[in-house]
């Protein structure tokens, strides 16, 4: 199982960037994937995923209406496209899966240290 992050940069406020999470090992619809971020100095935090059985995708407030998740099971992908990009989202974003599909739809809490991780992008939002 790898996930396999990518798509970061540096941006201007108000920019959009477009991540990709290529996975290989399983099928995309099969388990639930969820993106996450880490800033510097704070705690790692839930952004969005996408459930496995029907591709639902979940957000935190903090993105709802600027960031989109997505995915095509055939190239084993899943994407976060960010708009509306503003300096608190600079972080470094994770893509993850515990190869689990929760009833109901995935949520950020289905997501463990011990599932599995990709290295992750830096996404920079600065002017």
């Amino acid at each position: 199982v790898q996930l396999q992050a990518s798509g970061g940069g540096t941006v201007q406020p108000g920019g959009s960037l477009r991540l990709s999470c290529a996975v290989s090992g399983f099928n995309l619809v099969l388990y639930d994937i969820g993106w996450f971020r880490q800033a510097p100095g704070k705690e790692r935090e839930g952004v969005s995923c996408i459930g496995g059985w029907n591709g639902t995708p979940y957000y935190v407030d903090s993105v709802k209406g600027r960031f989109t998740s997505s995915r095509d099971t055939a190239k084993s992908t899943v994407w976060l496209q960010l708009n509306s990009l503003k300096p608190e989202d600079t972080a470094i974003y994770y893509c993850a899966t515990n190869l689990r599909r929760l009833a109901g739809g995935c949520r950020m809490s289905g997501f463990t240290d011990s599932g599995y991780w990709g290295q992750g992008t830096q996404v920079t939002v600065s002017s």
